[in-house]
């Protein structure tokens, strides 16, 4: 199988790799004349440059953002600075501006797109094909793979998940002489974009990237790379879960270690130790150090501060209760109340005695020095090889506990995706409930009650057989008999089968089961689960999800475990 093709010696990712660079977003059109922005109730024509930006702003008002006061500053703040003096003159009040007319004019745009005739649809789609044909592959080592994202970001107003303090702030069009391109030096190295260059072309076989910039909003690197369902990025999926499963070996031993430390003389090592508690029993990210002012004020276990943490001696009939408030990666806030070993309830209060509540907790302790010390524990332990044993093993007990052989399979994946949601939970993969959950709700309940309607109407009418049946004992009556009670049985099924969604559906709301599923569980254990009980693997994941686990199809039997 490709999956098991000669090895590369160590930090060599590719001998050959050849690519036509990235496909850049469309320049900007301006808006039609009779589309006009207003200021203070009057027409302004706008610069090209800030007309742009405006239409983002227009584009987003229904959306919530536009109504947060952070995202309307930091977008003010921004667009006055690519405007003309003249225009900055004039546009002062962010409350005078009218995008009214231009925010119709996309949304009629949009509309119009959706009712697009048939012939018109496919004609767009085989544009979109030749675009995938012509910049969407790479050749590779031989092997034609899929580029993952070969489109550059158009610009637009930064989002950020959470309350990020840099919502709306300006998202700067990506251009060539922003970008580095990776190939190999026998390639045909790709065109720029006429009277364009590259900012920079390489030839590192060391990476698996294919070209990257820096974006403006928090200057980190982005990265065209390969398609996950790609065999280097498959490998590189397997070996993480392979890493997560050697930690099952010796995390007894690493668990008996820092239960001693917790007494250790050294303050550093108990530290090391409590922390290390805390990742491994509630799944917390490290948290690395950030620049000051970098970005939002998100922490993780090691950058805890006195002030993100309480301590209950005894709360709701438990002992030893710590609990934790942050703001955790992406600014998703991390809220638990947790029951903890009397050991490690007094270390924490020996950590804030003394302390103001901005400082650390873990004054002694960086992830550097966590890492180095789980590096000596295990060949390539990192404290998010736990994140990933930990969902992996709690999704194979939860599945082990709830799944029930004898249920149909809107049942069994009932328990999956029960199994699933304490995975999420573990890992405070929230998301807010969805606007459209109210009404979906109604309309599945609508369907749920004309169901239960027809279950009753089945049931008058097999009454009404079996007492013909009754009376006239023939064989006609009795096929009756038998056809009312199949129907009234189909029925049944389907009445439990809408019922089953409505819970999965009500438990799911808060729950983002997506990113566990995609990133920290073994594809192999649930695909394990589908062989051994019968259930369709595109239950469980979609088409392009099946792409990327193909090497954990071709490998998991239903006996696997993790």
């Amino acid at each position: 199988s490709r999956w098991e093709e000669e090895k590369k010696e160590d930090g060599v990712k590719w001998m050959q790799l050849e690519h036509r660079g990235p496909y850049f977003a469309p320049l900007y059109e301006p808006l039609p004349e009779d589309v006009r922005f207003y200021y203070d109730g009057k027409p302004l024509k706008l610069s090209l440059a800030t007309e742009e930006i405006a239409t983002f702003y227009a584009k987003m008002l229904d959306h919530e953002y536009t109504t947060k006061e952070i995202f309307q500053n930091n977008f003010f703040h921004d667009w006055r600075k690519e405007m003309t003096l003249e225009e900055q003159e004039i546009i002062q009040d962010l409350a005078k501006c009218d995008f009214s007319e231009i925010h119709k004019y996309f949304v009629d745009k949009s509309e119009a797109r959706k009712a697009l005739p048939k012939e018109e649809k496919q004609k767009l789609k085989e544009e979109a094909d030749k675009i995938q044909e012509e910049y969407g592959y790479c050749i590779l080592d031989g092997h034609r793979e899929k580029i993952g994202n070969f489109k550059t970001e158009p610009p637009g107003l930064f989002r950020g998940r959470g309350d990020h303090p840099k919502m709306g702030m300006l998202k700067k069009r990506v251009m060539p002489e922003d970008v580095v391109i990776n190939c190999s030096k026998d390639s045909k190295i790709p065109e720029p974009p006429e009277g364009h260059k590259w900012k920079e072309v390489r030839f590192d076989n060391t990476v698996t990237w294919l070209a990257s910039w820096t974006e403006n909003i928090q200057n980190t690197l982005k990265y065209i790379m390969l398609n996950p369902s790609s065999k280097l990025k498959g490998e590189k999926d397997w070996q993480k879960y392979e890493v997560a499963r050697r930690l099952k070996d010796v995390v007894h031993e690493i668990r008996a270690q820092y239960r001693a430390d917790w007494k250790s003389k050294e303050m550093k090592n108990r530290q090391r130790a409590v922390a290390l508690y805390f990742i491994d029993k509630l799944a917390l990210r490290a948290g690395n150090e950030k620049e000051e002012g970098e970005t939002a004020d998100t922490v993780g276990c090691c950058s805890l501060r006195v002030e993100h943490i309480r301590l209950h001696p005894r709360l709701d009939g438990q002992e030893h209760v710590v609990e934790l408030d942050f703001l955790g990666k992406d600014s998703i806030r991390y809220y638990n109340k947790v029951s903890v070993e009397k050991q490690v309830f007094k270390n924490l209060e020996l950590f804030v005695k003394n302390k103001d509540p901005s400082d650390d907790l873990f004054d002694r302790l960086s992830t550097t020095f966590l890492n180095k010390h789980l590096q000596h524990l295990m060949d390539g332990l990192t404290a998010k090889v736990f994140r990933t044993y930990n969902a992996s093993i709690t999704l194979q007990e939860q599945l082990k506990a709830l799944t029930n052989p004898e249920d149909n399979v809107a049942g069994k994946l009932l328990s999956y995706n029960r199994a699933n949601r304490a995975v999420a939970v573990l890992c405070n993969h929230q998301r807010s409930v969805p606007k459209t959950f109210a009404r979906s709700m109604e309309i599945l309940q609508t369907k749920i009650d004309a169901k239960q309607k027809q279950v009753e109407d089945a049931q008058q009418e097999l009454r009404k057989a079996e007492d013909e049946l009754e009376d006239t004992k023939d064989a006609k009556a009795e096929a009756n008999v038998e056809k009312k009670k199949k129907l009234l049985k189909k029925l049944e099924e389907q009445l439990a089968r809408l019922n089953v969604q409505a819970t999965d559906k009500e438990e799911n709301k808060q729950i983002a089961l997506g990113t566990s599923k995609l990133n920290y569980l073994d594809p192999r254990i649930s695909i394990a689960w589908c062989k051994k009980f019968g259930v369709p693997i595109e239950k469980i994941y979609n088409k392009t999800q099946r792409e990327k686990f193909a090497w954990a199809i071709a490998m998991a039997n239903e006996d696997f475990e993790f």
